[in-house]
C-alpha cells in the first residue's frame, strides 16, 4: 500500500469520506458492548474484530478510519486491572488495527487513520460527555488528556480526532495538550442547536480552534443531522478552515438504559448541503453503518 498524501493536502483538493459508528458495527457483528470500556474492551479481547469493523467501512467507501480509542484511557483501563504499560500498548494497538484494515482493503484510493481522543466524560461512562461541565479546571483536563494523546501520537496516526467535545473548557485543554505532538488534529464538538452540549455559543467554541495551527478541520459530531445543518456553515465562517461533520443517525442515547431510542433521520442526501456549506470531512457517528457510508460516498463522488 503506497503512502497516502497528508490529509490536509487531500482536504485542499476536495471532500474526504469518514467512516461511521464503531460501536454499532461491532454490535451488529455480535459483540457485547455493555462494558464501561465500550468498544475499547475489544482492543484487549478481540482486536481482529476491531480491524474487521474498520475494513467494512473502508470497503464501503470511507477514506478515513477513526480508531477504537474513544473510550480508551489509562484511568478506564486501570479500573479493569490493566497496568499503565499494557494500557499504552492497547492505545497504540488501536492505531495498528486501523492500519491493518487499510492494508487489507481492496481499494486503490488513499486511506487515512484518525486516532480518536474522546472527552473526559467518556471515561466516566455515565453519559456526562453529553453534558460537560465536569467540575475540573482546564489544567486538570489537560493533565488527563496529554498522556494518552502522547501515546496515540507516537503510534503515528495521520491525524488525531478530538471528538464529541461538549464544552469549551475541554476544547481549550485539548488544544493545549496538542502542542508539540507534531500530529495534526481535527476538533469536533457535540452540539445542540447553536450551542455546545454544555451551553456555550458554538461561535465562541469554533473560534478557539481558528487560532490553532495544528487543527486542520473544525466541526461537530455525535449530534443530530438537523443540528449539523446550522453548525457546518457557522464553523466555516468562524474559522476559515475545512469543516468536519459526522452526526448520529438522529436517534437518542438513553444513558440510564444504555440504549438508543427514536428513529433515524440521517439521509445521504443531506451531505450535499453540508458540502455546499463548507464541509470537507463528512461521515457518520453512532448508529450510522457501512450501508449509509456507502451511500454518502456515492453522493460525494458523483460529479
Amino acid at each position: 500500500m503506497r503512502t497516502p498524501p497528508a490529509l490536509a493536502e487531500a482536504l485542499a483538493d476536495g471532500t474526504v469520506v469518514l467512516d461511521g459508528g464503531m460501536s454499532n458495527q461491532l454490535a451488529s457483528a455480535g459483540h457485547d458492548l455493555s462494558d464501561e470500556l465500550w468498544s475499547a474492551r475489544l482492543l484487549a479481547e478481540d482486536p481482529e474484530a476491531v480491524t474487521a469493523a474498520h475494513l467494512a467501512y473502508f470497503e464501503a467507501g470511507a477514506d478515513v478510519a477513526i480508531t477504537a480509542s474513544y473510550q480508551a484511557t489509562f484511568e478506564g483501563f486501570a479500573r479493569r486491572g490493566t497496568g499503565r504499560e499494557e494500557a499504552a500498548g492497547l492505545l497504540a494497538l488501536s492505531v495498528e488495527c486501523a492500519r491493518t484494515a487499510a492494508r487489507r482493503a481492496r481499494v486503490t484510493r488513499p486511506l487515512w487513520v484518525a486516532a480518536s481522543v474522546g472527552p473526559y466524560g467518556a471515561m466516566l461512562a455515565d453519559g456526562s460527555e453529553y453534558r460537560g461541565r465536569y467540575g475540573l479546571s482546564v489544567a486538570e483536563l489537560e493533565r488527563f488528556h496529554r498522556p494518552r494523546m502522547e501515546v496515540l501520537a507516537g503510534a503515528a496516526p495521520d491525524v488525531l480526532a478530538l471528538e464529541t467535545i461538549p464544552d469549551t473548557d475541554e476544547a481549550e485543554a485539548l488544544l493545549r495538550a496538542l502542542r508539540g505532538l507534531d500530529v495534526p488534529a481535527w476538533l469536533s464538538y457535540s452540539a445542540t442547536g447553536d450551542r455546545t452540549r454544555a451551553g456555550q455559543p458554538l461561535e465562541e467554541a469554533f473560534a478557539l480552534a481558528a487560532r490553532a495551527d495544528e487543527v486542520i478541520a473544525v466541526g461537530v459530531n455525535c449530534c443530530t443531522p438537523e443540528d449539523a445543518d446550522h453548525a457546518v456553515a457557522l464553523a466555516a465562517r468562524v474559522t476559515g478552515k475545512p469543516v468536519v461533520v459526522y452526526p448520529n443517525s438522529g436517534e437518542t442515547w438513553d444513558a440510564g438504559a444504555r440504549a438508543w431510542t427514536g428513529r433515524s433521520t440521517f439521509s445521504a442526501g443531506q451531505v450535499k448541503g453540508w458540502r455546499a456549506s463548507g464541509a470537507q470531512l463528512i461521515g457518520g457517528c453512532c448508529r450510522v453503518g457501512p450501508e449509509t457510508i456507502a451511500s454518502v460516498a456515492s453522493v460525494l463522488r458523483t460529479p
